[in-house]
């Protein structure tokens, strides 16, 4: 019996020894978890037991540590959570390794060729969070010219500036062609953006009035807002005693803004674009005894851009950079966790599937729920410990050592009972 006994102890012994060398060998293997092996003793209702075997291999879903790469496409989760996948075959699997590369069609993929899942876009070119994950793919589509819609700028005007004193003066044309000149105490300008997408320079003029009230003037690349008739267009801007702005001509929302500035195609733009209508929004303007100056100014135009280059943020949203300095989403990376991730299947190539022990996968946005966050830029290393495999591997060694001495030591016994004469 005991032969039977030390050769289970072998066996398990040697599994033991085989999960150690796996550990060992992918202690450099990004996103791998290592495995444990738990004994129970062999027991047949008699008093000396059977031996041993292998109840179960368990799997560590510890984190491993987060090592930067500075490779915008390897990415890492940082808390619970797995990458979703769809293999070759099209079945839905799951890792911890997110070292991806794109494709020349603009999919996602790791080594394998499986590509990453998650959240797609709306009809708007936003992410559709809550949707039916699926594999990312980044366009590689020009992004369309916008014309600017809307203009805010945040400005001083000089309190202690005198009406009809001091003012500078600048020639223009008006939208006939004919020399049109602009008194002024303080200018500014911006570009804005017509329908195809050129830029265009608007200066604004500002000259005080009276007490408290400033006349703004406009011109497009050095052209006149005017009627057509040589009569430039004016806006009234106000403030009240305390230097607050008051509501302006044209104003729509009561809080400093000049609505509908329309500057024809036919007259200004060369008759090609729409008509270039934009508000100035003057929200915050102030009237102070200090310089003219402009503190903050914003605009809603850009002209087309081409792709050149993503970026991963850390809620899994994937931004598409362009040329021209904008920005839109491609989709987001969705996480999946499990009730119990010791029950998936591991399918080799560092990726496992959902099983009846895991559980059903429950989907989200990155950081959201207890799902982790995506390090972009970033690795997950192995969660081996060298040191302690090692030591478990002396221990593994000694016991099937152990166990052959327990061979070696009956047959001693057998072959002295058959030499009995």
């Amino acid at each position: 019996m005991s032969f039977s006994q030390a050769l289970s102890g072998l066996n398990s012994q040697s599994q033991k020894l085989g999960t150690i060398g796996n550990n060992i060998a992918n202690s450099q293997t990004v996103g791998f978890k290592g495995s444990n092996v738990q004994f129970s003793d062999v027991f047949a209702n008699s008093k000396v037991g059977l031996g041993t075997r292998v109840s179960a291999v368990l799997q560590n879903f510890n984190e491993g540590n987060v090592e930067s790469t500075d490779r915008n496409l390897d990415l890492a989760v940082a808390g619970d959570g797995f990458f979703r996948y769809t293999d070759t075959s099209g079945e839905v699997v799951y890792s911890r390794n997110g070292q991806l590369s794109m494709t020349s069609d603009g999919d996602l993929v790791n080594a394998q060729g499986f590509q990453i899942m998650g959240y797609g876009l709306n009809a708007a070119g936003q992410v559709q969070v809550g949707g039916q994950p699926q594999p990312l793919n980044v366009s590689a589509e020009e992004l369309a010219a916008s014309a600017t819609t809307r203009v805010g700028t945040t400005l001083n005007l000089d309190a202690r500036k005198v009406t009809g004193d001091d003012l500078s003066t600048v020639e223009a044309t008006d939208s006939a062609g004919d020399p049109a000149m602009i008194d002024y105490h303080y200018s500014n300008n911006f570009t804005v953006y017509d329908s195809l997408g050129n830029p265009r320079n608007i200066t604004v003029y500002y000259e005080k009035e009276a007490a408290n009230e400033w006349t703004a003037r406009m011109t497009l690349d050095g052209t006149t807002l005017d009627d057509g008739a040589g009569n430039v267009t004016e806006y009234s801007v106000q403030f009240d005693s305390n230097g607050k702005l008051r509501n302006g001509v044209g104003d729509v929302d009561g809080n400093g803004a000049i609505a509908g500035i329309a500057f024809p195609a036919a007259d200004y733009l060369g008759g090609e674009p729409d008509d270039l209508t934009f508000d100035l929004n003057l929200a915050g303007t102030t009237q102070f005894g200090n310089s003219s100056t402009v503190s903050n100014l914003t605009q809603n135009g850009y002209t087309s851009g081409t792709l050149v280059g993503i970026t991963i943020d850390e809620d899994g949203t994937i931004m598409r950079n362009y040329s021209n300095e904008e920005s839109r989403p491609a989709g987001q990376v969705a996480l999946a966790s499990f009730r119990n991730p010791e029950g998936l299947t591991p399918a080799g190539d560092n990726v496992w599937r959902a099983s009846s022990e895991s559980g059903q996968e429950l989907v989200g946005a990155p950081g959201s729920g207890l799902l982790g966050s995506v390090v972009s830029g970033a690795i997950e290393t192995s969660n081996v410990d060298m040191s302690r495999e090692l030591v478990n591997m002396i221990v593994a060694q000694r016991a099937y050592q152990a166990n052959s001495q327990t061979i070696k030591t009956q047959d001693e016994l057998l072959q002295t009972a058959i030499n009995l004469r």
